[in-house]
């Protein structure tokens, strides 16, 4: 399979040398920059395209402040040529997704102030949890390689650093708000302390509020509320420093993009939350608006059936809460030994889906009767909506839910052989708990969800146990060393960078459901082991609840070169190798699979990434023309296998990409 891209940008409107993701890369790239402030490369209307081996575009912000206020960083990149992202609003707190030459966001690695973003089960990216953009230094683009201490499982190949700005060194205060159609209302806030020791320490604080409703369907809003704080103390006069840095992320959003029902439509169409039945809202006169339903009440001794209400995609909620804590630090131990420590933690609490019809009987199995998740439906064996009996169906809300905490850990050690020649080594930790339920909750009169976190308080069966689609506990941890070099040779003309990744990863997965096809479906009665037992000596040919562990590990070379071939024109050079391993999401469809077979252990996707292009930088222009090719080796996807007549998680074999990025920047 190949595929050919290209991309191009154009801007006209300067800006420190290009960060990098962690505190060592930042030091190791850019020394002179961290340890004597002196001006870097010059930029042009907040873009600049640095002079490095890697095809690489940093937006300052200079830039970022000119953009809509509120949106998604996400968005705001897509003024990099390579990069696309399809937002789902206008206003930045509903999500998106992002493609950078053709790396999907599960293949790219986005990090903040060097701390991984991407989810740990499916290596998702989530732009509506991004940092308000105000607070955002400057946003590091690699188009298609990552850094040699990346903490990532899932950079195939490009790689999105996010840099948050240092408190000021004077007092201040800064008020953004917005408003627009929708009943958008945003507004942001921000104050710097200045500095408020003699030691020098300074920090700064900020809030922000985020409401609009839904632009299509007619029903459901997005309420978003974000807190952030930096303070940052310098430790001597060389660069030293220490930073602890906090974020807090709170989303109330309802999903949008289903009914109302289009009148123009021979026959029309049948409501539902079917990808058919969706349909935008516009003004015109020929949609129709959402009526609000009401729940059919129960009538005791009667089988009760649930209605639709609360069903339609617009009534499915999807909240999140989200948080980090990150410490940076940077400490000369002696002349030209630098150590940077960076640790981090992050919690998760999110959950997405809609409702089930859940059964107030028990399940038979065999000549018994047990509560539990049985075919995509919870059998709950007790009376569910007060009438008395224990007879009807009743609409519950059921989303999948996830829980988790993640710790972090990049340090690095440089050392300066001479002027010219500098060596790096770091070492990378990256543990993810990642908890996945699935138990339902009550509806109110309306179809809407009384608490959107059903985990906070589930429904029980008749056994006391919770009712749960899905029921498993992931640790997907990383160890990783890497080693990185730098030279210059023929009076600084030519730059040769070299680096090597040896990543060390661990999937421990516990399933506590039994697997039920080949496609991962599951029914779970975890608590019961009486169930349990019956279950499997009814269905022998499922898959117990058990656990597995996976291990892999890679050598991911890196090598670069830049070289001046007059003061304002270089060219420049790059390959790296890139993994994305398989993700704990897709890895528990195998568990239908007997170990040690291959559709039970699919193999790590590679990448060889190849960049060679050419730069031109003077006062006014900035531009960077380069062509790049990647190669897969084992493209991991689900794809529809024939010989079984099922969709499951494999490798597809080789793919290959091809393209051009070229950008100018004139001032």
């Amino acid at each position: 399979m190949k595929k050919l891209l290209l991309g191009c940008a154009v801007a006209a409107l300067a800006a420190p040398a290009a960060y990098a993701q962690s505190t060592g890369s930042i030091d190791f790239e850019n020394q002179e920059i961290v340890v004597t402030g002196v001006a870097g490369p010059k930029a042009v209307a907040g873009v600049n395209t640095p002079d490095t081996p890697k095809a690489k575009v940093v937006l300052t912000q200079e830039i970022i402040a000119h953009q809509v206020p509120g949106q998604s960083v996400n968005d705001i990149i897509n003024l990099v040529p390579g990069v696309s992202f399809q937002n789902n609003d206008p206003f930045g707190s509903a999500g998106g997704k992002m493609s950078i030459r053709g790396f999907d966001n599960t293949r790219i690695s986005q990090t903040f102030d060097g701390l991984p973003l991407n989810d740990t089960g499916g290596y998702a990216l989530y732009s509506n949890q991004q940092i308000d953009p105000e607070l955002i230094d400057q946003v590091n683009v690699n188009l298609g390689t990552t850094d040699v201490d990346s903490p990532t499982a899932a950079a195939s190949g490009s790689t999105v650093n996010l840099r948050s700005r240092n408190p000021s060194q004077d007092f201040g205060v800064k008020v953004v708000s917005s408003v627009g159609e929708y009943d958008f209302f945003r507004v942001f806030g921000l104050v710097d302390t200045g500095e408020f020791t003699s030691f020098g320490t300074r920090a700064w604080f900020s809030a922000s509020s985020a409401t609009n409703n839904a632009i299509y369907g007619g029903y459901g809003k997005v309420d978003k509320q974000q807190y952030n704080f930096k303070i940052y103390q310098p430790v001597g006069d060389n660069g030293d420093f220490v930073s602890l840095a906090g974020h807090w992320n709170q989303n109330r959003n309802n999903f949008f993009g289903s009914v109302p029902l289009r009148t123009d439509v021979a026959g029309g169409r049948v409501v539902g939350s079917a990808s058919s039945n969706r349909f935008p809202i516009t003004k015109d006169e020929r949609f129709y608006e959402v009526a609000r339903c009401t729940v059919t009440p129960a009538t005791p001794g009667v089988k009760d059936t649930a209605n639709s209400c609360g069903s339609l995609y617009e009534y499915r909620f999807n909240p999140s809460d989200t948080g980090n804590i990150r410490l940076s630090s940077r400490f000369t131990l002696s002349d030209g030994l630098v150590l940077t420590v960076d640790p981090s933690y992050q919690y998760t609490k999110a959950n997405g889906g809609g409702t089930v019809e859940a059964i107030e009987s028990a399940f038979k199995i065999g000549d018994q009767f047990f509560p539990g998740y049985f075919g995509g439906k919870p059998y709950v064996g007790a009376d569910l909506n007060g009438d008395g009996d224990t007879l009807d169906t009743v609409r519950m809300l059921a989303p999948s839910q996830t829980k988790t905490d993640r710790l972090g850990l990049i340090a690095s050690l440089r050392y300066d052989i001479d002027d010219h020649n500098t060596v790096r080594l770091a070492y990378s930790y990256d543990r993810g708990r990642h908890r996945q339920t699935g138990e339902v909750g009550f509806l109110d009169a309306y179809g809407n969800a009384i608490d959107v976190f059903p985990v906070d308080n589930p429904v029980l069966g008749s056994d006391g146990n919770r009712l749960q689609k899905r029921d498993r506990l992931s640790y997907a941890i990383l160890h990783q060393v890497s080693g990185e070099y730098r030279g210059e040779f023929f009076d600084e003309r030519l730059t040769v960078n070299a680096g090597l990744r040896a990543p060390f990863f661990k999937r421990n997965l516990n399933q506590y459901c039994f697997t039920s096809s080949n496609s991962g479906f599951v029914d779970c009665m975890r608590g019961n082991d009486a169930a349990e037992d019956a279950y499997a000596a009814a269905n022998p040919n499922f898959a117990r609840p058990q656990k597995r562990v996976f291990n892999y590990d890679k050598l991911l070379p890196t090598a670069g070169v830049v070289f001046n071939v007059m003061p304002k024109f270089s060219v420049f050079g790059n390959y790296s190798k890139g993994v994305q391993v398989p993700g704990t999401d897709n890895l528990y469809q195998s568990f239908w699979y007997a170990p040690g077979t291959d559709a039970a252990d699919p193999s790590p996707e590679t990448t060889d990434n190849f960049d060679l292009g050419v730069r031109y930088t003077s006062g006014k222009i900035q531009a960077q023309l380069s062509g790049w090719y990647t190669n897969y080796k084992n493209r991991l996807a689900s794809s529809y296998d024939f010989e079984q007549n099922v969709t499951i998680y494999r490798n597809l074999g080789k793919v290959e990409k091809y393209g051009v990025d070229g950008s100018i920047s004139y001032l």
